[in-house]
Parts: structure tokens; sequence; C-alpha cells
């Protein structure tokens, strides 16, 4: 069975360290979301790392700082 089902939601609570859905979710300066699965929610936080270092490097790039 999926844990994605249809209009679910999953959040990612920094205050928690959980996942949590719409029935449950925390203030929004708590969450990283909406995510469509459980799964995606859980790697919210590997997501934001990779995303951050790939701007920084084109930060770099951009500023004509080749690594």
């Amino acid at each position: 069975m999926s844990d994605s089902g249809r209009g679910t939601e999953y959040y990612w609570c920094t205050r928690h360290h959980r996942v949590e859905t719409q029935a449950d979710v925390c203030p929004a300066m708590y969450v990283l979301g909406p995510y469509r699965s459980k799964s995606d929610a859980e790697n919210a936080l590997q997501s934001v790392q990779e995303r951050n270092d790939a701007w920084d490097e084109e930060d770099r790039r951009w500023a004509g700082e080749e690594r």
C-alpha cells in the first residue's frame, strides 16, 4: 500500500523531527513542505542541503570563483 494517498500532503517538522500530515501539522514556521510522499518529507533536510549546495556553487560560478 502506498503512503502517498490521493490529496495527502506530508511535512517535515523541524521542532519535533518527524513527518506530519495536515491533520497534525505544526505552525508553518516549524515545517518544510508540503511533500507528496512520506518518504520525501523524511528526506527533506537532505534535499534542502543538496539544493543549498547547488545554489552556493552557482553563486561561486556567477562571481567567478571557480573551485
